[in-house]
């Protein structure tokens, strides 16, 4: 015989009922001996409470019980129901007249839930020609007198069960979750009642297999309603389904473990609406060692105690404990500071009170010396226990919540070391349980990236993204999820991700927006690993960088700003990356995509002794002077065909002019640890005074006037010489300021300078190690593409990270 258990999402009316139905029939006349357990349909259970609670406060219900009848009798005939309706009905006034109930009265109305599902359910089978008895399960289990959670009596449960079902071999719709006292009052099994109901016929009857059809595939790595990446597990062991009903998984409960296990019966996990799953299955034998799932408890609370008085004091446990055994209140965790100056208990949040109540009279005198502070609840949280976790590498979940701001307010193991439970706050549940699933179990590691500005730069970069988003997901296991790119006035926005259409749909749907709108959106729908891309010019947008570092945002930029304003606020933007454990990287700030401002860390944080730094900082005027300097052309020809390339800004003065060179120099500058500001440096401006004040039209309209000025530089050099605009970072760099300089010179063109060509950067940098032998970094210095993509690599730096 099989044991087969329908849930009450199983059992709703339309797909759910129909499945059921289908599920029984074919079992039915493939000659397999089964008994069916059923639990109440839909939202039977919370809807008889809800009229319950209705006529206890003398509130009308009739609009709730007409539906609740009108729903449970839909698709048979009414009359099929009637006399259950009428008792309910009866229950309820009396209810309504006292004003009252009790844990028995509660009982008689919530078990007629699963009395209305079983009567249902044969009615329909045998109105298909399968012949099905409808089986009250009060007749058959009988338990104690606790009403709400009875327990069953064995022996004569066992002696009920065992003479039914030898005489009776047609189909038997029995009821979950109800029993009775042997005086035949009605009592219910508690939580998980009616899988508990399953398992106990499954014991007496020996069954072959209990078979559990619930609304999923089987048991998952974690909840996929709240995790999308959860995997189903194939098979477990008691041992660690117990571990699992322990710790918070909804399809199993610990009590309904253990009649299986008494018989070694397997108990296998299916879905009502996908049966041709194999499901999860669950027998004695021990599977491979390792974190199996991730469980959840909610609608639990802490309550913290805490008194510096307790110190070296002994009994503090036995006292708390004492208090909860004498109300009934069962303990999930416990964790407690050194010497018990502090200890936490997680409760059910309904029976938190009671607890507080306890507690407060229990330590009344310990108030008044002052050995206790005080004691408090907490409603606002959740668990998440890791079922096999080692301590070993429990570091690994712990610093991936870390790096996404979650920070648990206190976790214990077991004492066999395999399982950890974190306390979270409430609000971080859904985000924690996808960074721990992720650490932890090998699935993709998703990244989600805002990026602000889609110019050249950022367009080129979001396209970079998306054609190679599957290549790394295949090859590094990181999937690159793109949720927001917004320039400054629109945003598109989509937690799944954008497409290869984002230009064309931010044009057509882009939204106004606020950067806090995109922080809450990514609070709202729980994204984790959070990355900000700022690839605009703008001084007013670095201003967001500390508030999106304090929401768990890490930064890559390839805006110079930030690391250029005062020093203060490049301070301020370090102190709160440690304060919230973030990172800010912009490789290409220097130097595009080349390698330099990486090295130069890593020279100074190894001692080394940088003495100065020495190159060609800008593409743009490379391009300009490496060609200038060797072609017998007007400067202006030269300037007209970078802009044509798109070498400069759409204003060329905002490169001649000598700032983005000095801003990129002060970056170097405070890789060093120097405090310098930007108005510090001496910059040579390549722009006569009378054009610098001119609009941009008429500039460019009167470029021919710089050739006069640069044909004679150019003709007073030493022969063999070119020009070169180069910064230049020196004097004593052990101080707290160096001497920061931008400006032409003339170098031989046999230098390292002077065999630059095209548009590529080259800098030099001179340690005392290396002495008068500079280290030499040098290639494409600008160009959309080549920034992107250094971009993209500082984006890829912090996804591997962990």
């Amino acid at each position: 015989m099989k044991i087969l258990k329908f849930g009450g999402k199983s059992l709703a009316n339309g797909d759910g009922i129909n499945q059921v139905e289908a599920i029984i029939a074919k079992k039915f006349f493939e000659d397999e001996t089964i008994a069916v357990v059923v639990s109440a349909r839909g939202n039977a259970t919370d809807e008889l409470y809800e009229i319950l609670t209705l006529a206890q406060s003398g509130q009308a219900y009739d609009k709730a019980w007409e539906a609740f009848k009108k729903y449970q009798s839909q698709g048979i005939e009414e009359t099929v129901l009637q006399e259950d309706f009428s008792a309910l009905e009866k229950l309820f006034e009396g209810v309504a007249l006292l004003g009252d109930y009790s844990d028995k009265i509660k009982d008689q109305v919530l078990a007629f839930g699963e009395i209305l599902a079983a009567k249902y359910v044969t009615t329909v089978l045998n109105s298909k020609g399968l012949q099905a008895n409808f089986v009250d399960a009060r007749l058959l289990i009988k338990t104690d007198a606790t009403f709400g959670n009875a327990q069953p009596i064995d022996s004569l449960s066992k002696k009920n069960v065992q003479k039914y079902f030898e005489n009776n071999p047609d189909i038997s719709i029995i009821t979950g979750f109800i029993a009775s006292t042997v005086n035949g009052e009605t009592t219910t099994l508690g939580r998980n009642g009616s899988n508990y109901t399953a398992s106990l016929l499954a014991n007496y009857l020996n069954a072959a297999e209990f078979q559990n059809f619930t609304h999923v595939d089987g048991i998952y790595t974690a909840n996929p309603e709240l995790v999308e990446d959860a995997k189903k597990i194939e098979r477990l062991s008691f041992n660690e389904a117990n571990e699992l009903a322990n710790f918070g998984a909804t399809i199993l409960h610990a009590k309904t473990i253990i009649p299986l296990v008494e018989k070694n019966i397997p108990l296998r996990i299916l879905n009502t609406f996908n049966p041709e799953n194999e499901g999860t299955l669950i027998t004695a034998e021990q599977t491979d060692e390792g974190i199996k799932s991730l469980s959840v408890l909610e609608n639990v609370s802490l309550i913290n105690l805490e008194g510096r008085g307790l110190l070296g004091k002994t009994g503090v446990d036995a006292r708390i404990f004492k208090v909860m055994a004498d109300n009934g209140i069962s303990v999930s965790i416990i964790s407690q500071g050194s010497s018990e100056r502090g200890i936490g208990l997680v409760v059910n949040t309904d029976r938190a009170t009671e607890a507080l109540v306890g507690l407060e009279k229990e330590f009344e005198n310990d108030f008044y010396t002052r050995d206790v502070n005080r004691i408090s609840v907490d409603d606002n949280i959740s668990v998440i226990s890791i079922i096999g976790q080692d301590l070993s590498t429990f570091h690994k979940p712990y610093t991936a919540l870390i790096r996404n701001k979650i920070v648990p307010i206190l976790f214990n193991n077991t004492t066999t070391g395999r399982n950890i439970s974190l306390v979270i706050k409430k609000n971080d549940l859904k985000r924690a349980l996808n960074v721990i699933h992720g650490e932890i179990f090998g699935v993709t590691k998703k990244i989600n990236i805002a990026i602000f500005g889609h110019g050249l730069v950022g367009g080129t970069l979001i396209n970079q993204i998306l054609s190679s988003a599957k290549n790394i997901e295949l090859k590094k296991g990181i999937k690159l999820n793109v949720f927001a790119v917004a320039n400054s006035s629109r945003l598109l926005i989509n937690k799944r991700g954008i497409t290869e259409n984002w230009k064309q749909e931010i044009g057509q749907n882009g939204q106004k927006y606020t950067v806090n709108d995109i922080i809450q959106y990514a609070k709202d729908n729980h994204l984790e690993n959070l990355i900000a891309v700022d690839n605009t010019a703008s001084k007013d947008f670095v201003e967001n960088y500390i508030e999106l570092i304090e929401n768990s945002f890490d930064v890559v930029s390839s805006n110079k700003v930030a690391n250029t304003l005062g020093y203060e606020f490049y301070k301020n933007i370090r102190k709160a990356l440690t304060k919230n454990q973030k990172n800010y990287l912009y490789e290409t700030n220097v130097g595009a995509g080349l390698p330099l401002i990486d090295t130069i860390k890593l020279l100074h944080l190894s001692g080394e002794n940088i003495t100065r730094i020495k190159g060609v900082f800008s593409g743009s005027l490379s391009f300009i002077f490496n060609n200038f300097s060797v072609e017998d052309r007007p400067f202006s020809e030269v300037l007209k065909d970078a802009i044509a390339n798109g070498y400069t800004e759409p204003d060329p003065r905002e490169d001649l002019c000598g700032n983005d060179v000095a801003r990129k120099l002060l970056i170097l500058a405070r890789e060093l640890d120097l405090q310098n500001e930007f108005n510090e440096i001496k910059i040579q401006n390549l722009i006569p005074e009378p054009l610098r004040e001119l609009s941009t039209r008429e500039f460019l309209v009167s470029l021919d006037q710089l050739d006069g000025y640069y044909d004679e530089v150019k003709q007073n050099q030493e022969p063999g010489n070119v020009l070169r605009y180069i910064g230049e970072l020196s004097g004593d760099l052990q101080q707290d300021k160096g001497d920061l300089e931008v400006k032409l010179v003339s170098v031989p063109e046999s230098s390292a300078l002077g065999q630059l060509k095209g548009s590529d950067s080259i800098f030099e940098i001179y340690t005392e190690s290396y002495g008068e032998r500079p280290i030499v970094i040098q290639g494409a210095g600008a160009g959309a593409s080549v920034t992107a993509r250094g971009v993209f690599g500082d984006i890829l730096r912090l996804a591997d990270k962990g």
